[in-house]
């Protein structure tokens, strides 16, 4: 595949998944404007989680039936659309039906470039392929907290979503006139039969199965630390501006090295090995993490740790259920990313309610406990996964 349309399937993921993660440095500011106590500001961060979900399930698989690149057209004429009322709303049940849409639509997009990058690719560079739209995942993640931070300081949260709104309309100039022609199906299944289609993934494939719930343990922990990561640094003794708390997520552009080396080593047969590595450095990283409050070197530490084990693991668990056919690529997608949205909204919620009962250091506990079943998980369950036949995606 060409470096350029690498390069654009990596970018449209990226950016589209940052409106997703644009909330999570602006919690206090959200909570000071509509008057939401902070216990239960973590419900916007779910709300976002809760249109993923939906758009895993709803949206998500169409790719595999209809032509991918009309589907992202229209798909980011609603998320613009999107954008723009969030950025408008004045209740706090707008924001929250703005929120839902955000991730509805933003996941969407994600998802379906990451789909759409899977099954143009030949079989023998998918790994690299996929952890290059990864590893633009990952940079949107990251660049979400900067932006969201710095623009926040200048003109306000507001200003975060209208923004972006601008730049998505810029980028679907090249979304429109680049990215490829795919062939399309003749013949269809029913949209209700293909949903029923996809939710049968997961009775019947043990490396989904084995790699959704890890994803869902770590998305749990990853949302755990990173939800609540803005209460501590805003108020006293550190009272950092949302500028400063964004530009912690530049920590994790190692991570994003990672997922990229990560799809590679797939491709050698290293999931394994991969995959605990991974799983150690997440559990780890909850160690330097507890003691933000001594020093911020040691909150720089827990990050770099945090971002590589995720999105390590992240790759490799994609890279291994992504070896069935093309014509399903979509709804595996939806499938994996539903033990995300799962994970990342239970760990909101739970992140910001501990916060507000036993303080950074309940998150820190959380999060390791977290941390350490996923890799008891792995654990148990490494000696029974297989190498699923690239034809059909079976185990032999």
């Amino acid at each position: 595949m060409p470096r350029a349309l690498v390069g654009l399937f990596a970018c449209t993921s990226g950016a589209s998944v940052a409106n997703v993660y644009f909330a999570q440095p602006l919690l206090d500011a959200l909570a000071t404007d509509f008057g939401v106590a902070l216990g239960a500001i973590g419900a916007v961060v779910t709300a976002t989680q809760a249109g993923s979900l939906l758009a895993l399930l709803l949206l998500v698989p169409l790719g595999d039936q209809y032509d991918r690149r009309r589907l992202a057209r229209l798909q980011l004429a609603g998320l613009i659309l999107a954008l723009m009322f969030v950025a408008s709303t004045q209740s706090t049940w707008g924001l929250m039906t703005g929120m839902l849409a955000v991730g509805l639509l933003g996941t969407a997009m994600t998802q379906g470039m990451i789909a759409y990058a899977a099954s143009t690719a030949s079989a023998h560079e998918r790994g690299r392929v996929v952890g290059a739209a990864q590893a633009g995942v990952v940079m949107g993640i990251l660049l979400s907290r900067v932006w969201s931070g710095a623009v926040a300081d200048l003109v306000g949260w507001r200003g975060v979503y209208a923004g972006s709104a601008a730049v998505m309309a810029i980028l679907g100039v090249l979304i429109w006139r680049q990215l490829p022609v795919q062939t399309v199906q003749r013949s269809r299944l029913p949209y209700f039969s293909l949903v029923q289609s996809t939710l049968a993934f997961l009775l019947t494939d043990r490396t989904l199965q084995v790699r959704g719930i890890l994803a869902l343990l770590m998305f749990g922990a990853f949302s755990i630390f990173w939800s609540s990561l803005a209460l501590p640094l805003t108020a006293a003794p550190l009272s950092l501006s949302h500028s400063a708390v964004g530009a912690f997520g530049l920590l994790g552009a190692v991570g994003a090295f990672f997922a990229g080396r990560a799809g590679r080593w797939a491709d050698r047969g290293w999931a394994q090995r991969t995959s605990a590595g991974a799983l150690v450095l997440l559990l780890l990283a909850w160690i330097p993490l507890r003691f933000l409050d001594t020093s911020l070197w040691w909150l720089a530490i827990g990050i770099l740790l945090l971002d590589v084990g995720c999105q390590a693991l992240h790759v490799t668990n994609q890279a291994l259920i992504l070896v069935r056919p093309a014509a399903a690529h979509g709804r595996l997608i939806a499938c994996y990313m539903l033990f995300y949205a799962l994970g990342s909204g239970a760990g909101a919620l739970a992140s910001t309610a501990v916060y507000a009962r036993a303080g950074w250091s309940g998150v820190c506990m959380l999060g390791a406990s977290v941390s350490m079943l996923a890799l008891i998980v792995w654990a148990a369950t490494s000696s029974r996964q297989c190498a699923p036949e690239p034809s059909t995606g079976a185990c032999p």
